[in-house]
């Protein structure tokens, strides 16, 4: 129960809980393989992480992300350097290096392109099927829904008003879940 955790445990659970947002939450003005090592922030001594001093194996595992995300050519570049794809793809690696149980994916591809968003999903659902970590992922776009997801339950006002397969959100449900004003985009 993560309501009645202490504070070390709550550091604990989170230490396994990736995140993956919407606008990237990079430092701009730093390197990508610093963003990448953040996500070591809660395995290393908090002194060291003020000045930017993680093991090398940290420093390892960044780069081999990097290269897993399809971006190892751009580690020692400036974060605002980058595609917004592949600012997404360096959020992604940072989240691995917690090597977490869950990915939390906060609408991961609303700042993208279609072929850029489908590029970042697709990684996404490898990490899924091939490490057996469990992402959780908030889309408002049915086709990716339709592509990507094992599993849909659908929010509005708070509420769960849908919980089922993918397959099962027609024209009507849809409606049932956004609004009878809501037309589908895409």
């Amino acid at each position: 129960d993560v309501t009645a955790a202490n504070n070390e445990e709550l550091r604990r659970i989170r230490r396994k809980i990736g995140m993956v947002f919407q606008h990237f939450n990079l430092v701009h003005r730093s390197p990508v393989i610093t963003n990448v090592l953040a996500g070591r922030l809660g395995f290393v001594n908090p002194a060291w992480s003020l000045i930017n001093r993680f093991p090398q194996a940290d420093i390892d595992n960044a780069r081999r992300q990097l290269e897993r995300v399809g971006i190892g050519d751009k580690a020692d570049q400036r974060a605002d350097a980058l595609s917004g794809g592949q600012q997404q793809r360096v959020g992604i690696a940072r989240a691995l290096m917690q090597d977490p149980e869950l990915i939390l994916a906060d609408e991961p591809v609303a700042s993208l392109d279609p072929v850029l968003a489908h590029g970042a999903m697709q990684i996404l659902e490898k990490i899924n099927k091939e490490d057996g970590v469990t992402v959780l992922c908030s889309l408002h776009f049915l086709d990716l829904v339709h592509r990507y997801a094992h599993r849909v339950v659908a929010l509005n006002a708070g509420r769960v008003v849908f919980d089922g397969l993918p397959e099962e959100i027609d024209d009507v449900r849809f409606k049932e879940i956004y609004g009878k004003d809501a037309e589908r985009v895409g």
